[in-house]
């Protein structure tokens, strides 16, 4: 692929409130800082308060006027998510766009979150999906548009209902493929539910290819002590601009999914190169596995009892 350099214009979101996980790192620092640039409010969920002050100064030091609130949230706790949703719903301001960002990625031996869920899947997917039911009527409120970040190990794997938990024969890149799976069927049910029950709010789906983020780095806190195999080739090559994107580009499907005038409820998103590892960012066909809507509506029903969230 040629050296190129690919953007898009993010409309004016003055007077908008939006949140963003994963916002103190990578892609979500990204979308942050563009929808900060772009007048919006944008409330930085984070796990770690020190990561995301420093985040934050480096969005102001490009941004002067950037409007932005710090919350301490952890996706991977049940009760920290409510406890997060409950000051939002407390304070009572409508969510006009919600980005959710945030993942880890295969720890090489199997994790469990605070409520005992394999980590991924407890935090890519029941995470968003408790924290997206419990903020939903602030999301009514202002008709809001969700966008959550599925990812290329989507595009092929199933859910284990046997085994959600990843109980037995734990492999971390196929509970990875579940969670994000998950997170597009989840999505993609929020869309459907919410135009038969009338919730004005639309939801779709991104994912941002592949780049050189800190998902593929060294990550003493999930016992990975190393950078995941492959991560220097895609260091070489996003440098290059050849196949896979970086970390700014990396941002573009969100961004357009949850800010471009024309972008749809129910819809994917991601990079528009070959094999969707890098490229301008604009719609495509869903996954194979994502168009399973048996699958979403059981996920709905299974997410439901797991969280003990329930939605409307």
């Amino acid at each position: 692929m040629p050296r190129t350099s690919h953007d898009i214009t993010v409309p004016d979101l003055t007077g908008r409130r939006a949140v963003v996980t994963g916002a103190s790192d990578g892609v979500g620092l990204q979308i942050a800082t563009r929808l900060a640039a772009a007048g919006a409010e944008v409330v930085m969920p984070v796990r770690n308060p020190r990561k995301g002050e420093a985040a934050a100064a480096r969005i102001r030091a490009g941004h002067s006027a950037a409007r932005l609130t710090m919350r301490e949230m952890d996706l991977s706790s049940l009760a920290s998510v409510s406890s997060f949703s409950q000051t939002l719903l407390d304070e009572g301001e409508p969510i006009h766009l919600l980005v959710n960002n945030a993942g880890v990625m295969t720890p090489p031996a199997r994790q469990v979150t605070t409520d005992g869920f394999e980590l991924q899947f407890g935090t890519n997917h029941l995470g968003h999906f408790a924290l997206t039911g419990h903020l939903l009527p602030l999301l009514r409120a202002g008709r809001a548009r969700v966008t959550s970040q599925s990812s290329v190990a989507a595009r092929r794997g199933r859910i284990r209902w046997d085994d959600l938990q990843w109980q037995q024969a734990y492999d971390g890149m196929g509970a990875y493929r579940q969670s994000k799976i998950s997170v597009g069927l989840f999505s993609l049910e929020l869309d459907r539910r919410s135009r038969a029950q009338g919730w004005d709010v639309t939801s779709n789906v991104s994912h941002p290819g592949v780049a050189p983020t800190s998902l593929l780095a060294a990550r003493p806190e999930l016992a990975r002590d190393s950078e995941a195999r492959g991560r220097r080739m895609i260091e070489w090559l996003s440098s290059r601009n050849v196949l896979v994107g970086t970390v700014q580009t990396a941002s573009l499907p969100a961004l357009l999914a949850a800010t471009s005038p024309g972008a749809r409820g129910g819809a994917f998103y991601g990079p528009q190169w070959p094999g969707s590892a890098g490229g301008p960012p604009g719609e495509q066909r869903l996954w194979s596995p994502l168009r399973d809507i048996a699958d979403a509506a059981r996920l709905w029903s299974v997410s439901q009892e797991l969280t003990g969230v329930r939605f409307g």
